[in-house]
């Protein structure tokens, strides 16, 4: 039988970033943030999630294996390209108490790798426990680099809910502190005989690091679950979703100096070098002129 306890919680007002970097570092993998985003900005989120999301039951999801062999994928929905489809999730991504943290846990240039809306409806499935992007193929250890281990995060994840997150509803699953030690979880480690839940109300961010072992579960309840997902990467690591192709040139144009960065702007690679036709030193402590 699952627990039904629940992540830790601070006040948005009250909530720093090094609180919640000491959290997804040190601490459980997790934290919650109380009322960050207003009653305004969870409607509209909600309205174009819903909207986008009627009539496009079959769309690329994640850890949903079962749910395809039962032929229960129509009841999970995923809504992509969100730039593109208004304001409000580029207020989201670009929260500056998210921000703040996100420099310091991931470094000052960190990019966006996705944004996007999760819906499960009622009697909608779970996943498998797992790990998050970049981690989420280790159950393959030797595609990575020797020696990889989370002492340096590669993600970060915000979670923010669009509809209540319940144990009845499905709130997220996780294991506190699995985020110390990279590994995909296994049927030997009894996730579900552990894990606590990241209950949260509209409004709320739940932060976590994506190496933690989560997942979420099925909706046992008779009204939909939707959040907004965004996930945070390091400079260098290559985004799950090109976000600047998909919300166009328009969008780029007219992006916040803090979005650009999101976009991996700051960032010129990967570039082609031999095309550059003035020789600059593009890199190192002296003179660097990208």
């Amino acid at each position: 039988m699952e627990k039904e306890t629940v992540v830790n919680s601070v006040d948005s007002g009250v909530a720093t970033a090094d609180g919640i970097v000491e959290a997804l570092m040190h601490g459980p993998g997790a934290i919650r943030i109380r009322g960050l985003f207003s009653e305004a900005q969870i409607a509209e989120a909600r309205r174009v999630v819903m909207a986008h999301s009627e009539d496009r039951a079959q769309t690329v999801t994640h850890f949903q294996g079962q749910a395809a062999e039962e032929q229960r994928l129509h009841l999970q929905r995923r809504v992509w390209n969100l730039l593109a489809k208004g304001d409000v999730f580029s207020q989201m991504s670009e929260q500056p108490l998210i921000v703040d943290a996100m420099r310091r846990f991931l470094g000052s240039d960190f990019i966006m790798g996705s944004i996007a809306a999760n819906r499960i409806l009622p009697d909608g499935p779970g996943q498998e426990p797992h790990i998050d992007y970049p981690y989420w193929d280790f159950h393959a250890p030797e595609s990575f680099p020797l020696a990889i281990n989370t002492s340096f995060p590669l993600n970060a994840q915000v979670t923010i809910p669009l509809d209540p997150f319940t144990a009845q509803t499905g709130a997220t699953a996780f294991v506190p502190h699995t985020q110390h030690e990279l590994r995909y979880p296994t049927e030997a480690d009894r996730f579900f005989e552990r894990c606590e839940r990241m209950e949260a109300e509209p409004g709320d961010a739940i932060v976590f690091f994506g190496a933690t072992w989560h997942c979420a579960m099925p909706n046992r309840s008779v009204q939909d679950r939707s959040a907004v997902l965004i996930q945070y990467l390091p400079k260098f690591v290559k985004p799950m979703e090109d976000l600047r192709a998909m919300a166009g040139e328009a969008f780029v144009k007219h992006a916040s100096p803090t979005m650009r960065q999101l976009l991996g702007m700051h960032y010129p690679y990967p570039q082609n070098l031999e095309e550059i036709a003035v020789a600059t030193n593009a890199e190192g402590r002296r003179n660097a002129m990208r």
